[in-house]
């Protein structure tokens, strides 16, 4: 593809792009119509057979029409006199997507395992006024993709010839860090159990339900097991559930880590971060660091035995809470060198911890209440007018319950903290995975104070920050302070010169 490519006339994609919307729109159909084709597998053998493969046939005929249908009418240009970026597509409602150049934040290629296939990648915009990905280009060449992703981030009004030198000397970047497989292994045995517990039961109860509305007979007999747990000591029954749990969370999280986040690459060049990872689709992102707007650092136990941490990149988004977790920007298992790089890359400077406020011990207290006592009390109650299970029985889950719980509270009270330096606001927060969530004050959108009528005599209060990438939260703070720390962050903001945008 020649670099002096002329994105002001309209384009089609790339023409294997057809076999790419073929299978998306097939696996959308898949998808949608999942139950009936489960049916017809179960109950082949009853059916007539000329019509279920004839209607397939239909089928695949009418969604290779519609995927021809859909690469033909996929046009996209730029528009150098109004600055935009147009796409229009649709076979019978037509579709005209308009992009203002300034707006755009984010240019992302990816390449999915048929993208992979027929050697063409996917384009994604994201701009700060959406929760989504604005627009993309599903078949693209990786020369034109790369011109392509350039223009839009650098839309400057230059010739032709500037840009396609600045493009020459923008797509060697320099290699500056690369997640090795070792990092990804420490970083998926030490993450996300939550996560993959949830996933796992997901999964499971789904093929369980699905299985049994198609068989007479129970999946799993459940009385087998009961009775071959029965026959082993309780200690030993509890050892191999909890053993199984854990193993199985363990495993997915692993594969999940390493199957996304493989041979994770940072690189810089002139004006942006590259960063690019994947096993079975790839991701090139490129993050240009002035519109970061949060960061987030977490790391538990023993990821700082292994010395491994996550950060996670927030930029702007006009809703950060709908923002979907696959497009979150995330560099796994970094080394606390790697990290202190990245932070260096990303601020020009390290943040520091400079003054250190701390919440009141009230903060504890109230929460011990509603988590701690508040659950007690109602068990007890329950169990008081139900009988569901023997006193003995309560006594050692309530000391369970309070002993877990209690740690949980003390340890993030103690880990619940703020810092403030001239350039940085760093909060502190969590019990097992600590979260440092960093923001640089001139970004402040909007600040927010409460104090409720019961706070007034004890002078504590609350403080969020909001970002366009996120807020921070300081509750049951020394009041005085907070509104101290109010005057100076409305000051920076209104004298800063930096843009963020």
């Amino acid at each position: 593809m020649s670099k002096f490519a002329d994105f002001s006339q309209p384009q089609r994609q790339s023409l294997p792009g057809i076999v790419v919307m073929f299978a998306n729109t097939l696996q959308k159909s898949v998808r949608a119509f999942w139950p009936i084709l489960l049916i017809w597998i179960v109950k082949i053998e009853t059916l007539n057979k000329f019509f279920v493969f004839g209607g397939i046939t239909v089928a695949i005929l009418i969604i290779a029409l519609i995927s021809y249908l859909q690469y033909y009418f996929f046009t996209f240009h730029i528009d150098d006199e109004s600055n935009e970026f147009v796409i229009q597509k649709g076979v019978l409602n037509k579709t005209r997507i308009t992009i203002q150049l300034h707006k755009i934040q984010q240019v992302s290629i990816n390449q999915s395992l048929i993208q992979r296939l027929v050697g063409v990648h996917k384009l994604e915009i994201d701009t700060a006024g959406s929760d989504k990905k604005e627009a993309s280009i599903s078949a693209i060449s990786h020369d034109l993709a790369t011109i392509l992703k350039e223009r839009l981030i650098n839309h400057s009004q230059l010739d032709r010839s500037e840009i396609a030198e600045t493009i020459l000397e923008e797509n060697t970047p320099t290699s500056f860090i690369k997640i090795g497989l070792l990092s990804l292994i420490k970083i998926g045995f030490t993450s996300n159990y939550v996560k993959s517990f949830a996933l796992l039961f997901l999964f499971f109860t789904t093929i369980m339900e699905n299985l049994q509305q198609f068989s007479q007979n129970e999946v799993i007999d459940e009385d087998k097991v009961t009775s071959y747990l029965d026959k082993l000591p309780i200690l030993t029954s509890i050892a191999i559930v909890l053993g199984s749990i854990v193993g199985l969370v363990l495993v997915v999280n692993l594969v999940r880590t390493v199957i996304k986040y493989f041979d994770f690459t940072i690189q810089k060049s002139k004006q942006a971060i590259i960063l690019t990872y994947g096993l079975i689709s790839t991701k090139n992102t490129l993050l240009n660091p002035n519109k970061v707007q949060k960061i987030k650092i977490t790391q538990n136990y023993f990821q700082k035995k292994f010395d491994v941490t996550t950060i996670e990149v927030h930029q702007a988004s006009s809703d950060v809470e709908k923002v979907k977790e696959k497009d979150k920007i995330e560099v796994p298992g970094c080394t606390a060198n790697e990290r202190d790089a990245i932070l260096n890359l990303l601020y020009k400077k390290l943040p520091t911890r400079e003054k250190l406020y701390l919440p009141n011990w009230r903060k504890l207290a109230i929460n011990s209440f509603f988590l701690l006592v508040l659950p007690l009390l109602i068990s007890l109650i329950l169990v008081f007018n139900t009988k569901i299970i023997t006193w003995k029985e309560w006594i050692l889950y309530a000391c369970v319950f309070a002993l877990f719980s209690g740690l949980l509270l003390w340890f993030s009270f103690k880990n619940y903290k703020l810092f403030v330096s001239n350039d940085f606001i760093i909060k502190q927060n969590g019990a097992w995975d600590i979260e440092n969530n960093i923001v640089e004050p001139y970004k402040i959108q909007a600040i927010t104070t409460q104090q409720f009528f019961w706070q007034k005599g004890t002078n504590i209060g609350s403080i969020t920050l909001s970002t366009a990438g996120g807020t921070i939260s300081f509750s049951t703070g020394n009041y005085t302070e907070i509104k101290n720390l109010v005057n100076l962050w409305l000051f920076q903001v209104e004298t800063s010169e930096e843009n963020w945008m």
